[in-house]
């Protein structure tokens, strides 16, 4: 199972690096689901997209991993509240051209990212909670291609 969680781990960070880098190339993608409530919505998005490469690079070392890990959870909690208003409001589907019922499938997704950020942050872990998170990984990733 270890070498399947490392496997995990890298193509999460590599993820995480990539769509880290997406915030600073294409900013008004993730400007159009910052919620209205938030000011300074372009420097949300760099300082957003900055944390998300520094915690996907954090994750390839095993010495910082556990401390990627809990700030991929914060960083996650964090942006929760664009994906519930992508999916409340017509403005931003329109801008980033998704569905409602688009929108309303990615919410879901932040569970299992979470709980895959936490199996990552573990040194050691239980073989029953590795498959688990392995079986959350692999629909996961698959919904992370489609992006």
């Amino acid at each position: 199972m270890y070498h399947i969680k490392l496997l995990t781990i890298y193509i999460m960070s590599f993820l995480y690096i990539f769509i880290g880098i997406k915030h600073f190339i294409s900013p008004h993608f993730f400007t159009a689901i910052v919620p209205p409530c938030i000011l300074l919505k372009k420097q949300v998005v760099f300082i957003s997209g900055f944390i998300e490469v520094m915690m996907g690079v954090l994750l390839l070392f095993k010495k910082t991993r556990t401390i990627a890990g809990w700030g991929i959870i914060l960083l996650l909690i964090g942006v929760f509240p664009a994906n519930i208003y992508l999916y409340l409001s017509d403005v931003p589907r329109d801008i980033i051209n998704i569905s409602k019922e688009q929108a309303l499938f990615r919410i879901p997704f932040q569970l299992p990212l979470i709980i895959i950020a936490y199996w990552h942050s573990l040194e050691s872990n239980s073989r029953k909670f590795s498959i688990i998170c392995t079986l959350l990984f692999i629909p996961t990733i698959i919904y992370f291609s489609t992006l």
